[in-house]
């Protein structure tokens, strides 16, 4: 088991690597067979990130096969498939390191402020679910400054996204509280740069470093 600590500073190693077009597991990949994993797995991170096609984890993180254990849903939300996704992650491997990975110019972000600017009624009821969990964070920023520039509200609303579902990740479920209070799991927030590559850990959530 690698600890939650180490397996953050493994992360922004790669993510280094990956900034820098130096990217040490294209090779080694190469070399790993999808047969050699058969008999299990050990991911010493979860991931919990966009579904964005812009976003792929294992290679902003410079990871290979077997590394990450990867949760995908657009806008990086928070339902209870995924807090059980992270349950079974995190008990059955021993996965001490959770990270929400959200990204500039979120097309979910974006669309929840486009419906909250010009009401629509024309979504589907499946994607609408994913807008309504995002509006609840979006909304107290608008009622908080509500003359900010669209850009700004952007940048602070994926922001916003981010800690939200961190937050819900840490309170949603008994068993990933007992994990974080006993046993060393750490569930922090991240944000990708589409321009520059680089992956910003945040601070303010429980337990980061």
């Amino acid at each position: 088991m690698i600890h939650a600590h180490d397996a953050l500073l493994r992360l922004q190693e790669g993510n280094r690597r990956f900034v820098a077009d130096v990217r040490s597991h294209a090779e080694r990949a190469s070399r790993i067979r999808p047969s050699d994993l058969i008999e299990g797995q050990e991911p010493f991170a979860i991931i919990l990130g966009c579904s964005d096609s812009r976003v792929p984890a294992e290679i902003v993180f410079d990871q290979g096969l077997g590394d990450l254990f990867v949760i995908r849903v657009a806008g990086n939300i928070v339902a209870r498939s995924q807090i059980g996704s992270v349950e079974f992650a995190a008990d059955r491997f021993g996965t001490r390191l959770v990270v929400v990975l959200g990204h500039s110019r979120c097309g979910a972000v974006l669309a929840t402020l486009e419906d909250l600017a010009r009401p629509s009624g024309e979504r589907s009821p499946n994607l609408r679910s994913i807008v309504d969990r995002i509006r609840l964070t979006v909304l107290p920023l608008l009622d908080a400054e509500p003359r900010l520039s669209p850009d700004v509200l952007a940048e602070r609303a994926v922001r916003a996204n981010i800690h939200a579902s961190v937050s819900q990740l840490q309170h949603g479920s008994e068993l990933v509280e007992r994990l974080v209070q006993e046993e060393g799991l750490l569930i922090v927030g991240a944000e990708y740069s589409l321009a520059t590559g680089e992956v910003l850990f945040l601070a303010g959530e429980t337990g980061t470093p």
